[in-house]
């Protein structure tokens, strides 16, 4: 599956982003969940090199494994640790995030994976659509377990935590309703569409609730443009003749999944970012990341949608996501 955008907003006023030398963040931990391929790999690839200790959480031992070995082989003195997360299961997730939140400190997180079927039939453990399972349900049950741990590392050494969404530009494309999150579209795009429109609905509200509290903890939204296989790096087991390849017919104008991960970097690292931006492609489907006017739809749909997407979410989720 690859990530399209109709997206023509304007870019706000940006300094220079080399992403090839992000802000160093040498003693800050970020946990980037589906972390063993595509953008989530490269995400953490890139955090790795800049200094962060980087978690990465995926639900494949064997899978961490060798993307840690991959990181360590560009960057051997990086530090790498590794934690099972499987989204569709919130017995699983539960775990996952006890063993994050008890890391000595917990600075940013990229909610990168989940399910990418398009079935729409298809359910997690819990019985929950698997879209909504993994990309929302699954999310916002860990969040709810780590989250006191990332405002307390960002009181204790003075910083601002961050969570960062990943969204795709399928939203803005297929405009789904969101009034009822466990409604599952006809069609396995849509329906992922709407997963990640859920989500962008949640991030805003999530920011608006965390400055409301006086927390010193961000939420960010972004999307990648297009990441195709074709324009993506060889890594050892990561990309190369050992891993699925997809064709694409956007790959003209498209990018590498390395190039897409520079949004969700970006976010997690640049201190010139505030809690409810929107980082994007500068030129929709690939480009440098950019900070783009949020989209009307979802981060300000009224207060009367928001709550009961809120309330709705968490009730699937089983937790309060206290802030």
């Amino acid at each position: 599956m690859t990530e399209q955008t109709t997206t023509h907003r304007t870019a706000t006023g940006d300094a220079t982003w080399d992403p090839a030398r992000p802000p160093r963040q040498d003693g800050r931990t970020v946990v980037v969940t589906g972390a063993t391929a595509g953008i989530g790999y490269f995400a953490a690839e890139q955090l790795a090199a800049a200094g962060a200790e980087v978690v990465l959480a995926s639900r494949s031992a064997a899978r961490l494994a060798g993307a840690r070995e991959a990181i360590l082989a560009r960057t051997p003195d990086a530090h790498v640790r590794t934690v099972v997360l499987e989204l569709g299961s919130f017995g699983a997730v539960d775990e996952a995030a006890a063993e994050l939140a008890a890391l000595p400190r917990l600075d940013g997180v990229f909610l990168n994976g989940g399910a990418m079927s398009m079935s729409t039939r298809a359910r997690t453990s819990d019985g929950h659509p698997l879209l909504l399972g993994t990309h929302v349900l699954g999310h916002v049950r860990l969040l709810a377990g780590i989250l006191p741990a990332l405002t307390a590392t960002a009181v204790e050494h003075g910083g601002e935590g961050r969570v960062v969404h990943a969204s795709t530009g399928f939203v803005a494309r297929f405009r789904p309703d969101v009034d009822d999150p466990a409604r599952v579209p006809r069609l396995g795009v849509v329906a992922y569409a709407k997963a990640k429109a859920v989500t962008e609905v949640l991030a805003f509200e999530l920011d608006r609730r965390l400055r409301a509290a006086g927390r010193p903890v961000a939420s960010v939204v972004t999307h990648p443009g297009v990441g195709v296989d074709a324009r993506t790096p060889h890594r050892p087991g990561i990309r190369d003749d050992s891993t699925p390849y997809r064709r694409n017919p956007y790959t003209p104008w498209a990018q590498g999944k390395d190039a897409a991960a520079w949004p969700g970097v970006r976010a997690l690292t640049d201190p010139g970012i505030r809690g409810g931006d929107y980082v994007a492609p500068r030129e929709g489907m690939r480009g440098l990341p950019v900070r783009l006017a949020a989209p009307a739809r979802t981060a300000d749909p009224g207060a009367d949608a928001v709550r009961r997407v809120w309330e709705r979410v968490e009730a699937l989720a089983g937790v309060e996501l206290r802030v």
